[in-house]
This record gives structure tokens, C-alpha cells and sequence, in this order.
């Protein structure tokens, strides 16, 4: 069996079989009649919009970083001139360490959405919405990293791959590597799942596994898929391999793993229930990111 085919079996088993057992272990495995939310408590409308209009804003957030971390580097590595888009950089000239710092985005984002997690894990009493944007901060950081190292191994031409190949690594290191980040996704989707849980849905802690479920569908799943046609607006004109791929891979490597696990309920609750606000000023700022992206950063900014 080839490399590659080492990694795509892992990747199936990581993306499809193995959030499928963990599910079907909650549906068999565990008792259905455990102490219920109250009405309405678990999850609602305006929570699944205002965590849609979140994830936008994280994503593009994030993506934005990574971009601007492979641009810094090269903007101070004599013989190169970077210009910076809203979805993409190019540089101009030549020097070795314009490979490793195709790197250096991939990290950046992995930084980014630790972080967050960290500071999420210390937002108590924090606003739900402030909550939320660090959930899907730390979410698309996470899982904006991990599925390129899987990519890099398969791909020299990909940022990783080109990381990858200016650190001299064989078949053997390149595997290994992809097979690790393979191994990170969900152990990264349980801490963050029980920082949902923990952070957003106290109440459902104690809820019955049905309504876990059912508030990890509405707070993240379900936004994590409508999000896909307004994030598409922001990456807007680019190859559609590009413009598509990318937000799905990110939307559905992590999210896969917390709704499968939602029965499980760890984490540790944040101790209130925090209630939904205006859903004026998450939309205020994606829009503004939207403008800025189309009409500031479409047109290229110079790093030379």
C-alpha cells in the first residue's frame, strides 16, 4: 500500500467512519430518559442565526490571518515582494525561504484558534455573542491547520507541501506527519465540543442526551452549513475549487466530530444560561468585513 493510500484510508476513517461509531456508540450505549431541559431552554432560532453570522465572521477572520502570516515573512525576506488579497497572495522574486514561509499561515492560525480557546474557556459571564466568535475562532483556527498538513503530504505544491519539501521531508516523515494532524482532529473537536457545551450550554449539560444533541446541532452543526453560501461571498472571484473546497473541508472535519460526541457531555459548565442579543451588531460586522474584503483587499495591498 502506497503513502497516499495510507493517508486516504485514514482520512475516511477519520472524517466518516469514525465520528459514525461515536455516534452510534451515544445512540446504543446510553440511557434515554435522563433529567430534560425546560422548553425553549436548549437551543432556539435566534441562537442558530446569531452562531451563523459568527462562524462568517470567524472564518473569514481566520483565514485573513493566515493569509497576512504568509505575506509578513516574505515582505521581510530580501528578493521578495508580496501582495496581499482578500483570498489569496502572490509574491514576486526568488529566495529559498519563500517555501518555509508558506508554513507560516498554516501556524498562524493554529496560534489563533488555541488561544481563543483558552481565553473561551476563562469567558465567564462573558456576552453569548463574545462567546460564540471565540468558539468558531478557536474552531476555524484549529481546523483551518490541521486538514493542510494532511494536504502538504499528499501535495508539494500545496503551502504545507512546499514547507514540507524545503525541510527535505521523505515519504516516511510526510506520512507520518498527515497521519498525526489525522489523529489531532478529534481529540481538538472533543476539547472544543465540551468548551460548547461547557461555555454556551450549561443547562445542557444536565439535559438529556437527545437535547445535547439537539443544542450542539442548532449552536454549531447547523450554522456551520448555512454559514457555506455567505462565507462563498467573501472568497469571491477565485477558482471555485478554491472558492467551495476550502470552506467545506474547514466546516465539516471538526464539526462531524462534536455533533457525534454531544452525548457525551464533558466539559465543565459556565454556571448561567446565556441569552441571545441583538443579532444587529454580528451582522453590522459581517458586512463590514465584506466590504472591506471586496473593495479594500480584492484589489491587492502591497507589501513593497
Amino acid at each position: 500500500m502506497t503513502s497516499a493510500s495510507v493517508i486516504m484510508l485514514a482520512v475516511i476513517l477519520t472524517v466518516f467512519a469514525g465520528p459514525l461509531s461515536l455516534a452510534l456508540a451515544g445512540w446504543f450505549g446510553t440511557p434515554r430518559a435522563l433529567p430534560a431541559l425546560g422548553r425553549g431552554e436548549a437551543w432556539s432560532v435566534k441562537l442558530t442565526v446569531m452562531s451563523t453570522l459568527m462562524y462568517v465572521l470567524a472564518f473569514n477572520l481566520t483565514f485573513f490571518i493566515q493569509e497576512l502570516f504568509l505575506v509578513l515573512p516574505k515582505a521581510l525576506t530580501p528578493g521578495l515582494q508580496p501582495t496581499l488579497f482578500h483570498n489569496n497572495h502572490i509574491w514576486k522574486g526568488a529566495n529559498p525561504l519563500a517555501s518555509l514561509f508558506q508554513g507560516t499561515g498554516a501556524l498562524a492560525t493554529l496560534v489563533s484558534g488555541g488561544v481563543c480557546a483558552m481565553l473561551l474557556g476563562c469567558g465567564r459571564g462573558w456576552p453569548l455573542a463574545q462567546r460564540l466568535f471565540l468558539f468558531w475562532m478557536a474552531y476555524s483556527g484549529v481546523f483551518m491547520a490541521l486538514p493542510q498538513v494532511v494536504i502538504g503530504a499528499l501535495s508539494d505544491q500545496s503551502d504545507i507541501g512546499m514547507a514540507m519539501r524545503y525541510f527535505g521531508l521523505g515519504t516516511t516523515s510526510k506520512t507520518c506527519a498527515a497521519l498525526a494532524a489525522l489523529a489531532l482532529i478529534p481529540l481538538a473537536a472533543v476539547w472544543l465540543g465540551s468548551l460548547l457545551l461547557g461555555r454556551l450550554g450549561g443547562p445542557a449539560l444536565s439535559a438529556s442526551t437527545r437535547e445535547r444533541q439537539q443544542f450542539v446541532c442548532g449552536a454549531a452543526t447547523l450554522p456551520a452549513l448555512l454559514a457555506l453560501p455567505l462565507i462563498i461571498l467573501f472568497r469571491l472571484p477565485r477558482e471555485w475549487i478554491e472558492v467551495l473546497l476550502v470552506p467545506a473541508v474547514v466546516s465539516v472535519v471538526g464539526v462531524v466530530w462534536i455533533q457525534a460526541g454531544a452525548w457525551r457531555a464533558g466539559g465543565k459548565a459556565a454556571g448561567d444560561n446565556p441569552v441571545a442579543g441583538s443579532l444587529a451588531p454580528p451582522l453590522a460586522a459581517v458586512l463590514s468585513l465584506l466590504l472591506i474584503f471586496q473593495v479594500l483587499l480584492r484589489p491587492g495591498i502591497r507589501f513593497y
